[in-house]
């Protein structure tokens, strides 16, 4: 089947936009201790996605950090949805801040490609601004007509990052040539599961996606086998749908009545949550896998709202429940919608729209879900809907040299913890080894290591420790003797970049416990005490402790 031309719709750094903030603030969002998205003015002082939260603030002193607020996201850009909602009946959401149309209809409605992208562009430009004032004038807004979904999505983040660009619209087989100047790590962009891949592209010397696109498609198929095949049709401009799709069974639709009619979000995301694991369970018993559902929500006053949702891959219970819960943030939440109406919501319903045959999950050789893991989920889904989809949190590999770095806590319903398999990531050269530590804090608190002398212990260049550690002062207690060490322990990381190069030194210390000091009075201890464990570090001429071992 031939690409379907498409209108795809990006705002960028959608999560600084929903901010309101006045455009000369410097203002980034943070995730997990990360920039996920910054406004042009941090850019600018050189905030850029993916520092650290403490990097960022030494670019930027003035930076306003905010956490990520996926609600307000989701409020905020329906919006832009129901402005959008008026030129097309089928509306392709994707993510915050990013859906697509199909252009064959709407296109020779309205006047062409172009004077419907001219269209759309006004449309979101105004949502935009009515719902942000002066900062939706100045969000990166890119609206992009090409040969398929994934190739407009691409040309419309490009244009979003180039504001004086007001948008693109490639004419039908022209795809691949309005690509070939991206930067390979475009693609990765645009499906997330072939990072790695175009990884190893850049290091053999593949820079563009004109150079990808240029090999024989049965090298790359040698190569890289069917992801990598994939990725070279989109890089030619020739995306095609699944071979493999299927028309999905009417009898698939799941629906739920709700009684009585809520108002609230909270309300209705347990029974969101059973919804789409019925849902699932349904498919999966016929050996299927959806890729792009259909939202319903009904209310008692017969307004009912629809939203398609598209998923590169196959969307999982949490999945199809976290887009539920962001239809309804955005419908309940914002006020705003022309879907708005009074009446509470009294009907959910899940309408499979693609499905492809589900190429299932490889569990470990000793095994993988059991049932009390199953109900311990369930369980964990329920306290979320009662107390806040940020009320349940559980932790994710995040990978780092130290144990802060290695995990971050992520709200449940942003990951499968049944199906998904640990990862550990890159090797890490130089990371703490087992076993870990017991308790890690979030805030490394500031201690003191003395020698013999009453001198503070300091760390060569090379790595040579000044003196035998004899003392350590705990923060809230007096000096405790030490007992054993080990270390020092010398990481130096990102050495080529003058703003965010840590060099630091660890040490391993056992303290000597309190004459009358019994295992039991330390373990009920909330604070570190004599006579445990911990991990020291030294940085900035500063010690630190970091975490304590059990």
């Amino acid at each position: 089947m031939p690409a379907l031309r498409t209108l795809a719709v990006h705002c960028e750094d959608w999560a600084t936009t929903v901010l309101a903030r006045p455009t000369h603030v410097p203002v980034a969002v943070v995730a997990a201790n990360r920039v996920v998205a910054a406004t042009a003015t941090a850019r600018a002082e050189g905030v850029t996605v993916g520092l650290r939260r403490r990097e960022a603030q030494a670019r930027c002193p003035s930076v306003e950090l905010h956490e990520r607020d996926e609600a307000a996201e989701a409020r905020g850009f329906e919006l832009v949805l129901a402005a959008l909602a008026e030129l097309t009946p089928r509306l392709e959401v994707r993510d915050h801040g990013r859906c697509s149309l199909p252009t064959r209809g709407p296109s020779r409605y309205h006047g062409g490609d172009r004077a419907l992208g001219a269209l759309v562009r006004e449309r979101v430009r105004a949502a935009l601004v009515e719902a942000f004032g002066d900062q939706g004038t100045t969000c990166g807004l890119g609206v992009a007509v090409a040969d398929g979904p994934r190739a407009a999505a691409m040309l419309a983040r490009g244009r979003a990052r180039h504001p004086e660009v007001s948008g693109v619209v490639v004419g039908a087989g022209s795809t691949a040539a309005a690509l070939c100047s991206f930067p390979v790590e475009a693609l990765a962009e645009e499906v997330p599961a072939a990072s790695e891949l175009v990884a190893v592209l850049r290091r053999l010397g593949l820079r563009t996606v004109g150079r990808f696109a240029a090999l024989a498609a049965a090298d790359v198929v040698a190569r890289f086998g069917s992801v990598g095949l994939d990725l070279h049709r989109l890089a030619n401009g020739a995306e095609e749908e699944p071979s493999v799709l299927r028309a999905p069974p009417m009898e698939l639709k799941v629906t739920a009545v709700v009684d009585p009619p809520a108002e609230r979000v909270d309300r209705v995301a347990f029974l969101a949550k059973s919804l789409a694991d019925s849902f699932h369970a349904e498919l999966s018993g016929r050996g299927l896998a959806c890729t792009r559902i259909l939202i319903v929500a009904g209310t008692e006053a017969g307004d009912r709202i629809e939203r398609l949702w598209r998923h590169e891959g196959a969307l999982s219970a949490p999945a199809i429940a976290q887009r539920m819960r962001w239809q309804l943030e955005g419908w309940l939440g914002s006020g705003r919608t022309v879907a708005r109406c009074t009446g509470g919501v009294d009907l959910l319903e899940l309408v499979p729209d693609q499905v492809v045959p589900d190429d299932g999950l490889q569990l470990g050789f000793w095994g993988g879900s059991s049932e009390a893991g199953e109900r311990a989920v369930r369980a964990l889904a329920r306290v979320q809907a009662l107390v806040g989809s940020d009320g349940v949190l559980v932790p994710e590999p995040r990978g780092g040299r130290s144990p802060g770095e290695q995990y971050g806590l992520v709200p449940l319903d942003a990951v499968d913890p049944v199906s998904r398999a640990p990862r550990d990531g890159a090797p890490w050269p130089g990371r703490l080894p087992t076993p870990s530590p017991a308790v890690v804090l979030a805030r490394p608190e500031s201690v003191e290591v003395l020698d013999a002398a009453g001198r503070r212990v300091s760390v060569g260049g090379r790595g040579t420790i000044s003196a035998p550690p004899v003392s350590v002062r705990l923060p809230g207690n007096g000096p405790a003797a030490v007992r054993a060490w080990a270390g020092p322990w010398c990481v130096d990381e990102r050495w080529w970049d003058a703003t965010a190069h840590r060099r630091r030194a660890r040490l391993q210390v056992v303290l000597a416990p309190e004459a009358g000091d019994d295992v039991e009075d330390r373990v009920s201890r909330s604070h570190p005490s004599r006579g445990s464990a911990h991990l020291l570090t030294l940085e900035d001429g500063r010690w630190w402790l970091e975490a304590t071992y059990d």
